[in-house]
Formats: structure tokens, C-alpha cells, sequence
């Protein structure tokens, strides 16, 4: 009898074992890491009034303000480029333009926690930006990677990559944009995996969003093995929502990319109208900042490619242009940011960001850049170089423009000069510079148009030629071929730890009737050229020498003219 009640007893207990280590099992299996980040955080008011009066004595920006006077003294650390308050950076992301201020998130590496969170700053001017605390932080994701925003009524939208789970939305109300709740908080929006998990279709990174006919959509980058011999190839893939929270795979978005590389891909992609077209600047891994011209075909909802150019020339390392965000202008046009990488150690900082650029659509396939916002309000001391002539094939070293952080405006006209060269940032001996040039008409051959049997034109100016022969005879053409601008950085440092880019080489097109106009943007360690509104170039540079702050100009082969010098000492943003 004692034996059969043991029995009776035992079977429950060996049952509710059995189940708790099998649900112990489970847990492992699906028990997802805690990503709860180390940073402080804090939650803030409703109102504007509100929020700035916390902001007064909020632990982290009493953090950032200490951190940034310490470094002030720090001798290529920028004063009129943005660079994070505290630690390093990385991508910028949903740069937007709410309630009066101008947004800027950006990847921040928090000292005390090194994961990327959301940095935050915002500006009235695109220029002067103040920081706020970090805005989005990890979990259930294990950092916050790149991403956009999008103003939907009255709310601000963020979409961006979450590693380990996939991509992720949040959503912000409030007037300075501190406070942000996310749509999922146990999963990703879009998940990196299914439940079935098997591979996937498409591929799940940084992702941009915006809205159609009450309908959410959004680009996640990637790129599939679809080029010749199954290498890879850029490639987007599009989603919809009606919810922000379910999320459905509706096909791949680019049609048309002749203009990427092989083993480009689509990272970090803005999909915003600009004029009456449609653009999609994006971040190559392989080489580069980029931009896709087209059109948005809506009843397809594939975006139909017509053109395409780069952001910066080359690889994004070291010391070049890397990843954008961009949003519109309100006006037709584009607002867009890159960050810049190092290439140099620099202590606990090394990352900036551009200045900001408005990006307008000035024909079918040309896209004018120029500086955004009030740069102007930084000049203080002006110095000023009267018209004259400059002879062939000398050097002069204008002794009264100098200085390591200043705004340059200058106009020549080339006349028949093949080279006209401009030294920044120079030594007295020349053992320093940082050269720029520009070579008239040197750009790409325009190749032959087999339609006709003639040679085709190029983008640029066709001027008619009339040519002998019948009517049906296409007129001949006198093209204005592509011009170059260079910035080299090869000899700008005698540090034995710099890394100088190869030359950063870009073509516009200068008219015959044009004069050549550069704006220099020079701040310690960053340089940034645009030529005319339609080109632009910029590296990193590290001179080692303090009294590297000259200026010099030549004029090779033949003469040319400088009609205009303005050159004004920059005031800091901070």
C-alpha cells in the first residue's frame, strides 16, 4: 500500500519537472540578450517651456558642455563643423525639420557605453547646432544603426537599422524631440528572420521611410548576387504599412542603375522628390557617398533611374566623405549631410560631419550643391585681394590671406590656361600645402554616337556647327567637355600616422562663357571645395606645422585672371 501511494505521488513530481526544465529549454532557446544601455536616462515634459527648463540642469548636457570645453584646445578638431560633444561618431541620420528647429540624429558612442545610440542636435540655421540628450537608445536591438525620419502630421516618424533583430520604428511627439517610444519593443518591425527561419528574399538593413495614399513605405539596403557571374550588385527592396508595426515585402525598388559598381551596395538610402524628379542619395561600403536621378513611378512603385554621380571619389577611407542623410527643403530642393572619416588618431574624437548642402535639380539629369544655411554669419575678419593678372607659369603667395580655419571666395577667369592651381593650408617653405586644381575641359572623351556615325554629345553646352551636305544630316556639335576639380592632400602633413587620400577628383561642366567660382571651406582639419554650385570636394588633412596656414596661386601654361578674393576668418559654432 505505501509503495502504490510512493508511485501515485512520484508521477506528478517527475511531470512537473520534466515540464519546468523543458520550459527552461525553451527560454534558453528564445531568451533574447538584455541590451539595456548604461547611459542615464531621462524622461522629459510636453512642453517647449518645459523641456528647456530641465535641459538646464540635465545631467547629460552638463556632460557635454564639460566635454566639449576640455577639448577646445585640441588643434584639428573643427569650429564651425559639426563634431559630437562627447566620444566619436558615425553615420548622421533623419536629419527633419520640426517646430521650428532643424533635427539632427546621428550615431553617437556614449564613453561609458560604446554601442551606438542616436545623438541628437538641432539648429534655426542649419548652422550653429546645440546638443540635446541621446534621443534613441538600444533595446531589444543591440545598437542603433543608421537610419531616417519622416514628419507625419504631429509626429516625427524614425526608422533605422537595430542590429540582431532587424529594422525598427519609433516615435516621437513632443516639441524638442526627447521623447521616443518605440512600435515594438520585443521584435523588430521588420525582422531580420522569420519564425520559419529560413533565408529571406531580401535583405534587412538600413532602411528609409516616407508616406504615399495613407500608406507607410519604406527601403531596406542591400545588394544580391545578380551581376555577371552572380556578383553583387546594389539592389533596395520595398515594404508597406498601414500601421507602422506590420510590415509587408513588396518587391525590389531600383530600376534601371547603370550608373553603380559592382560590389556597390544601397546603404543608407534617402528616397525624397527634388524638382519634378526624384533622388536617392546612398552610401556605397565599396566606394562611397552616391546619388540615383530619376523618376518614382507610383502605380509600380519602382523608382526608374536616369542618372546617377558620386559625393566624394573614391574609397570613403581614410579621410573622405562617407555616409549621408538628407530631407527636403520645403522649397523643392534637398538638405544633406555626410560624415567624414579620419585619417589621423585624434584622441578620443575623430569623426565630423560636412557642412550641410542644398542639393536642386537644375535639368533633367544635373543636380546643382551648394553650402546650406547661414554660413554667412560666421565671417568675422575680411581680407581682400585686388583684380589682377596672373602670369604663366608662377607661383605667388598671397602673404595676407592665411589662416587654418576661413571661407575663401575666389573667381578667375582661365582664358586659354589649361591649370589653375590653389594652395591651402601652405608652409612658408612649401613644405606643407594642400593643393587644389582645376584643369579646363580634361574630363572623359564623350564616345561616339552610332546612330549617326558621329562623335556623341556629352552633358554639357551643344553648340551647332552647320555642316555641308542633305537635310537629313544631324548638325554637327561643338561640345563643352567635362572639367576637373582636385583636391590632393598627398603633401598637406608631415605626421608619420596620416593617411592622405588619393587625389579627390570631381567633373562639372564650365561653360565657355563662365568664370571659374570656388568657395574653400578650411576648419584645422577639413577641407571643402564647391566649384560653381555644380561640384563639390572635400577631404580630411592634418598639417603638423603651425605656421601651415598660407595661401598661393598659379597659373600654368598661360595667364589667366583673378577678377575677385575675399577671404574671411571663421567664428566658432560652439
Amino acid at each position: 500500500m505505501k509503495t502504490k501511494l510512493l508511485s501515485i505521488f512520484q508521477k506528478p513530481v517527475i511531470v512537473l519537472i520534466t515540464v519546468f526544465f523543458a520550459v527552461q529549454l525553451l527560454n534558453g532557446q528564445k531568451k533574447v540578450p538584455d541590451y539595456t544601455s548604461k547611459v542615464p536616462k531621462f524622461s522629459y515634459p510636453i512642453t517647449l517651456a518645459e523641456q528647456e527648463n530641465q535641459l538646464k540642469t540635465d545631467p547629460l548636457m552638463l556632460r557635454f558642455a564639460e566635454s566639449r570645453k576640455r577639448q577646445t584646445s585640441d588643434k584639428y578638431r573643427p569650429i564651425y563643423h559639426f563634431v559630437s560633444p562627447e566620444s566619436t561618431l558615425n553615420d548622421p541620420n533623419g536629419i527633419c525639420f520640426w517646430q521650428g528647429n532643424w533635427h539632427l540624429f546621428y550615431q553617437g558612442y556614449p564613453p561609458e557605453d560604446r554601442r551606438q545610440h542616436w545623438g541628437h542636435a538641432i539648429s534655426k540655421d542649419l548652422i550653429h547646432w546645440k546638443d540635446l540628450p541621446y534621443a534613441i537608445y538600444p533595446g531589444p536591438e543591440r545598437a542603433v544603426f543608421s537610419g531616417s525620419s519622416l514628419v507625419d502630421g504631429n509626429r516625427v516618424i524614425a526608422m533605422y537599422h537595430g542590429t540582431e533583430v532587424g529594422n525598427m520604428v519609433a516615435i516621437s511627439e513632443d516639441p524638442l524631440l526627447l521623447n521616443w517610444k518605440k512600435t515594438t519593443t520585443d521584435r523588430a518591425a521588420i525582422p531580420l528572420l522569420t519564425d520559419a527561419r529560413f533565408p529571406l528574399p531580401y535583405s534587412v538593413f538600413d532602411p528609409c521611410i516616407w508616406k504615399k495614399d495613407s500608406i507607410y513605405y519604406a527601403l531596406s539596403a542591400g545588394r544580391a548576387p545578380k551581376g555577371p557571374g552572380g556578383r553583387q550588385i546594389s539592389e533596395c527592396y520595398l515594404f508597406r504599412s498601414k500601421d507602422l508595426v506590420n510590415w509587408q515585402y513588396v518587391h525590389e525598388f531600383v530600376e534601371g542603375d547603370r550608373f553603380t559598381l559592382i560590389n556597390d551596395d544601397y546603404a543608407c538610402p534617402y528616397f525624397w522628390p527634388i524638382g519634378d524628379r526624384y533622388i536617392m542619395p546612398f552610401f556605397s561600403h565599396m566606394s562611397g557617398g552616391q546619388y540615383l536621378l530619376g523618376d518614382y513611378d507610383t502605380k509600380r512603385d519602382k523608382f526608374v533611374v536616369t542618372h546617377g554621380s558620386k559625393f566624394n571619389f573614391g574609397p570613403a577611407t581614410p579621410s573622405g566623405v562617407h555616409a549621408p542623410s538628407a530631407t527636403p527643403d520645403g522649397k523643392g530642393g534637398l538638405i544633406i549631410i555626410f560624415n567624414m572619416n579620419p585619417g589621423k588618431p585624434t584622441g578620443e574624437w575623430n569623426q565630423i560631419f560636412t557642412l550641410p548642402r542644398l542639393l536642386t535639380l537644375a535639368g533633367k539629369n544635373e543636380i546643382r550643391q551648394e553650402p546650406a544655411g547661414d554660413i554667412e554669419s560666421l565671417r568675422g575678419e575680411l581680407q581682400k585681394v585686388a583684380p589682377m593678372k596672373l602670369p604663366a607659369n608662377k607661383e605667388i603667395v598671397l602673404k595676407k590671406i592665411k589662416g587654418n580655419a576661413m571661407e575663401i571666395n575666389i573667381e578667375i577667369d582661365p582664358k586659354e590656361a589649361p591649370v589653375i592651381e590653389l594652395n591651402v593650408l601652405r608652409s612658408p617653405g612649401r613644405e606643407e600645402y594642400t593643393q587644389i586644381t582645376f584643369h579646363r575641359e580634361r574630363g572623359m572623351p564623350p564616345g561616339r554616337d552610332y546612330r549617326y556615325g558621329e562623335i556623341a554629345r556629352v552633358q554639357g553646352v551643344n553648340v551647332p556647327v552647320p555642316v555641308p551636305g542633305p537635310p537629313a544630316t544631324p548638325a554637327a556639335t561643338s561640345v563643352v567637355r567635362e572639367s576637373l576639380l582636385t583636391l590632393e592632400t598627398s603633401f598637406a602633413s608631415l605626421h608619420p600616422d596620416v593617411r592622405p587620400r588619393g587625389p579627390e577628383t570631381g567633373a562639372f561642366i564650365l561653360n565657355r562663357d563662365e568664370t571659374l567660382k570656388l568657395r574653400i571651406f578650411i576648419d584645422k582639419s577639413v577641407v571643402e571645395v564647391f566649384a560653381n554650385g555644380k561640384q563639390c570636394v572635400a577631404a580630411r588633412v592634418y598639417p603638423s606645422r603651425d605656421d601651415s596656414i598660407g595661401f598661393s596661386i598659379r597659373s600654368q601654361g598661360q595667364e589667366s585672371e583673378l577678377k575677385l578674393l575675399e577671404a574671411w576668418q571663421m567664428k566658432s559654432i560652439y
